[in-house]
């Protein structure tokens, strides 16, 4: 089966590739800043986010079935997306290394020629390890942080950063590839 993603992710589209899935990338030219965030749950907007990036590029591939995918941080309710600078990433980082927080990808399949669309997401809590002075001037110093929700990418920082996870790893990459083999798996039966 071959599939579009719908995503600039160079993590969403190397954990394709190691799972052995033949894919084009097509890049959505959805503006995630123009959704509201007031009054939302992180799980409502990644799906929301992710179905609107499928359909973006559904529209221009009617044929084809498309995979969107919005990963958000949830830290007690706050949503948290990527960080805009330094100090906004430093912020970030101070906040989630000093309790657990929640990590969620909204997941949509869009094939608008059978009217498929399945959208449904997957959360992983991340257990912190408490960082030092030093370790967070260097996470901000190395620009690890950039274009990553929360600041930081377990694939980058692993057991230096993370005590344990209870959920998808893949989930904090960012694609959870055990709901994205279930979905597709959807798409067959249909």
């Amino acid at each position: 089966m071959t599939f579009m993603l719908a995503s600039a992710s160079p993590r969403r589209k190397e954990l394709l590739i190691q799972a052995g899935m033949v894919f084009k990338t097509v890049v959505s030219e959805i503006d995630e800043s123009q959704f509201a965030t007031e009054g939302i749950t992180a799980v409502t907007l990644s799906m929301k986010l992710a179905l609107e990036k499928a359909k973006d590029v559904a529209k221009k591939f009617p044929d084809q079935l498309v995979i969107g995918a919005d990963t958000i941080v949830d830290c007690n309710g706050l949503i948290i997306g990527k960080p805009e600078n330094p100090a906004h990433a430093e912020e970030i980082t101070r906040m989630l290394f000093s309790q657990p927080h929640k990590v969620i990808t909204g997941v949509a399949l869009v094939r608008i020629a059978d009217n498929t669309e399945i959208v449904e997401s997957a959360t992983t809590i991340v257990y912190p390890r408490k960082l030092t002075e030093q370790q967070i001037a260097d996470h901000i110093k190395n620009g690890n942080w950039q274009g990553k929700a929360g600041a930081y990418g377990i694939q980058d920082t692993g057991d230096e950063f993370v005590e344990r996870i209870e959920g998808s790893f893949t989930n904090v990459i960012g694609l959870p590839m055990e709901l994205v083999k279930k979905m597709l798996e959807k798409t067959k039966k249909q």
